[in-house]
């Protein structure tokens, strides 16, 4: 019987704590509006999946999901916990999850190339919206064209932004991570 075990590196794990950091950190730089907030948590969130491929980013967003649970005020406007995270834009936040890790299986299926990276982080958008957008629903009633305009058309410009940004950072930093053996693949 073979029982051995895989350990996770610890320069992995350190990676994945400091996205999980850098995450909480982008959610407080917000512009509030009604419904949902408009902030820069999605775009640690897509750095996350290209950085740290599928495992690894949706494990950091899962460590990001496990503070809020306790409490921790990461979420934006420096809130937390259960009801906070459970009401009816949480399934966005939940969507980070689900996002780092499409994001991450476009980039480690194609590499770091300028069209993966773009194709994987919208794809992680869309998969976040999908869920988040049919949470919201559920909990509020709403229809669907109410919703996407609440939560989804007011960020689409600024989710272009994000995306080109975070595709920049993480081509740019690809390299002299690798050099200084902080490479998660």
């Amino acid at each position: 019987m073979n029982t051995t075990k895989t350990a996770i590196p610890t320069r992995t794990l350190i990676l994945c704590a400091i996205f999980a950091a850098l995450t909480a950190v982008c959610s407080q730089i917000q512009i509030p509006l009604p419904m949902v907030p408009i902030n820069l948590a999605l775009f640690a969130v897509h750095m996350a999946g290209a950085t740290l491929g599928p495992k690894y980013g949706s494990l950091s967003m899962g460590c990001y999901m496990l503070l809020a649970l306790v409490g921790a005020p990461v979420l934006s406007g420096f809130t937390g916990g259960v009801g906070v995270l459970f009401g009816k834009t949480g399934g966005y936040v939940l969507g980070y999850i689900i996002s780092a890790l499409v994001t991450g299986l476009v980039v480690h299926r194609w590499g770091k190339t300028w069209p993966s990276l773009l194709l994987g982080m919208v794809a992680g958008v869309t998969s976040c919206y999908f869920f988040g957008t049919v949470w919201f629903m559920a909990l509020t009633k709403m229809d669907l064209f109410t919703s996407l305009a609440y939560c989804v058309f007011p960020f689409l410009a600024g989710d272009v932004v994000k995306v080109l940004l975070a595709a920049f950072l993480v081509k740019a930093l690809d390299k002299p991570l690798q050099r200084g053996g902080w490479s998660v693949e």
